[in-house]
């Protein structure tokens, strides 16, 4: 699932072509030397520039949370990818937009602009994108004790072919000096939303093929509402590393703190004596029905979906009789490492109030756990959910 490009410098591959000429359509890029315009605006008074219907989202204002059921195939279309914002989603000339690359760790300071990157040899990674708070809402429901934030059950999740330069070949142009931490969180990485939400990343984590500047989705440029021109992916760790609407990257020789990291997307509460920084997403497992779903009688396919920030899943396991009980669940391809993989199980549904557990394990050995600490902002929730369905 993944497209290695080798194209010197200045070489427009065939991958770029097909994504510049899906941008041409889009009224974004009109050849290797773009005819740069403005993405397309918010209608008066909305907050996103998707259309947002209610049969494929729930609604939580800002933030719009996908109905898993509603999904087909293994990527997650634009049209029904979930959208978390801070703000209301910019509108972003291209034309004025630059990507600036600064910090008293990088020996060349640079400003890129779009068709520089276009130029930069290119690469695609499948892989989900993920609130890091995703299943928050089971907190209150299950553990009795309800954590801030959106009340996210299990459709704060997408996984998408993102293609775009890797975040290593721009820091390489810009010059990251020899003797820069690694390990420690000291590549910032920030948005031209009004608020200019920003999150740092290890190098090390930088410096990985697959972490990328993404400028197309899907083989089609990456949507307003999902970071349009320019989006971080960082495989694997949670989403607000995932910085849409890219324009600033600073490396520093030490942690950067920011908001981010000090007050939010951290663990905290009565298990925690002090703050833990959120890095990688943990393994979880959902069924693909609504939430107190009506089915009817006799045989059911049921289905759903699976995913690891480590590794490709190796067993999903479902119970129908509220844990009493396990059965193999049959995994369908593609299965690829820290995106998901497609589940289903026959099941003879009869009359009367039903609970279906579903239970992940991945080839790394990590399994859905049986119990979490609670945390006051709700983030990692993903022990087994108990997803009611009534059989009549």
């Amino acid at each position: 699932m993944e497209d290695k490009e080798q194209t010197p410098d200045g070489d427009v591959s065939r991958r770029k072509f097909l994504v510049a000429s899906a941008a041409v359509a889009a009224g974004v890029v009109a050849s290797s030397r773009p005819a740069l315009a403005q993405a397309p605006a918010a209608p008066a008074g909305k907050l996103h520039v998707k259309a947002l219907p209610r049969e494929i989202f729930i609604d939580h204002g800002l933030n719009q949370e996908t109905r898993l059921e509603t999904l087909r195939g293994y990527v997650t279309p634009a049209s029904h990818f979930f959208v978390r914002n801070h703000t209301n989603t910019p509108v972003l000339d291209l034309g004025a937009w630059r990507l600036r690359v600064e910090g008293n760790a990088i020996e060349r300071p640079r400003e890129f602009r779009f068709d520089d990157l276009l130029r930069l040899p290119s690469r695609s990674v499948t892989c989900f994108v993920e609130c890091a708070g995703n299943g928050r809402g089971f907190f209150g429901e299950f553990m009795g004790k309800v954590a801030s934030g959106t009340q996210w059950r299990l459709g704060a999740i997408g996984v998408a072919e993102w293609t775009g330069v890797p975040l290593g070949a721009v820091l390489e142009l810009a010059g990251v000096k020899r003797d820069t931490p690694r390990d420690i969180l000291n590549v910032l990485v920030e948005g031209l939303d009004s608020v200019k939400v920003n999150r740092p990343i290890s190098l090390t984590k930088a410096l990985e093929d697959d972490t990328l500047l993404a400028y197309a989705m899907n083989g089609e440029p990456v949507a307003p509402d999902h970071g349009f021109p320019l989006r971080a992916i960082v495989p694997g760790w949670v989403g607000i590393n995932n910085i849409k609407w890219v324009g600033r990257i600073e490396v520093r020789d030490s942690v950067i703190e920011v908001p981010t990291t000090t007050r939010s997307y951290v663990l905290e509460g009565p298990d925690y004596p002090s703050k833990v920084v959120l890095r990688q997403q943990v393994i979880k497992s959902a069924l693909a029905l609504p939430w107190g779903a009506t089915l009817p009688a006799g045989p059911q396919r049921l289905r759903g979906f699976a995913w690891s920030p480590a590794g490709r899943i190796s067993k999903v396991e479902v119970s129908t009789d509220r844990g009493t009980n396990w059965r193999p669940a049959a995994l369908r391809e593609p299965n690829v490492a820290r995106a998901w993989t497609r589940w289903d199980i026959e099941w003879d549904a009869r009359p009367g109030e039903h609970v279906i557990i579903t239970r992940a394990t991945d080839d790394q050995g990590a399994t859905q756990p049986a119990s979490v600490k609670w945390n006051a902002q709700g983030y990692g929730y993903n022990v087994p959910v108990p997803h009611p369905v009534k059989v009549v």
